[in-house]
């Protein structure tokens, strides 16, 4: 079943949700907005399918993946690993799920930033990887999961060492800072170079890695000192689709620092700022 849905606004926009009578939605919390009264509200800690955070499947939420104490338990193992893997991404640990009861229901969600929103389409045959907080809400279809990209990558590239992943069939809704816009690394040659921070989703398929913004040479560190992009790029090679964001979280945080009269970044900015955010 389709997910009905229509993002709406233009700064700050929000996904209004049109659900049919028993289907089902779920959120991270603290992106929920509204509902109309015939939506019950459920907070779990557990993922919809119960899967072990990669969106390998899993058995439905609401009955133990088996019989007596050992499916309850295996269900109770699976929701501790989806909850840990979550809490080391940094992530909500807990889910809010909204099902239309006796008749269509409406319910409203949003980002936490200034910026767009976007509603993708699962067919199956393709996962698609987010940043972290990118996203709102999905058909019960969908299963959230953690993919985690490795040390080196992760360690030196703007977002953090986890991606979010979504796999499975359904809508899922992501939101970015800024506005978007949507590219094919396949389009420019097989591969682009972005901001770190700019990156907000990716179909499975493409390879994303972090590298030094030029060598340990005297542009390098002009690059690194006063470019205001510190050491590292992002790099995405491949054919699929790429959304990126024009606002990043960190120029948004040194903005409004800097407004208030406490910016730390100082005139180089880059390699040499004192944000620790």
């Amino acid at each position: 079943m389709t997910l009905q849905q229509e993002i709406v606004g233009n700064a700050m926009q929000m996904a209004v949700v049109n659900l049919s009578p028993g289907q089902t939605v779920y959120c991270e919390a603290g992106k929920f907005l509204f509902k109309t009264v015939n939506v019950t509200m459920e907070t779990r800690l557990g993922g919809p399918s119960g899967s072990s955070g990669g969106g390998s499947g899993g058995q439905p939420q609401g009955g133990p993946s088996g019989g007596g104490m050992g499916g309850m338990l295996r269900q109770a193992m699976g929701t501790a690993m989806q909850v840990g893997q979550r809490a080391l991404a940094g992530e909500s640990l807990a889910f809010q799920y909204f099902t239309a009861q006796g008749g269509e229901g409406t319910v409203g969600f949003a980002g936490v930033l200034p910026g767009e929103m976007r509603a993708l389409e699962l067919d199956g045959t393709r996962a698609w990887f987010a940043e972290k907080d990118a996203f709102v809400a999905a058909e019960s279809t969908v299963d959230f999961g953690i993919a985690f990209q490795g040390g080196r990558t992760g360690m030196k590239g703007g977002e953090g060492f986890v991606l979010e992943k979504f796999t499975g069939r359904g809508t899922v809704i992501i939101a970015g800072a800024g506005n978007f816009i949507d590219l094919d690394p396949a389009d420019f040659g097989g591969r682009i170079e972005v901001d770190t921070g700019c990156v907000v989703a990716f179909e499975e398929g493409i390879r994303y890695g972090v590298q030094r913004v030029g060598g340990l040479n005297r542009q390098g560190v002009m690059n690194a000192v006063f470019g205001g992009e510190g050491l590292s790029l992002a790099t995405l090679e491949g054919s699929g689709r790429v959304i990126l964001q024009s606002l990043t979280i960190e120029s948004l945080a040194n903005a409004l620092r800097k407004a208030q009269g406490g910016d730390k970044q100082g005139p180089t900015g880059g390699l040499f700022s004192t944000n620790a955010g």
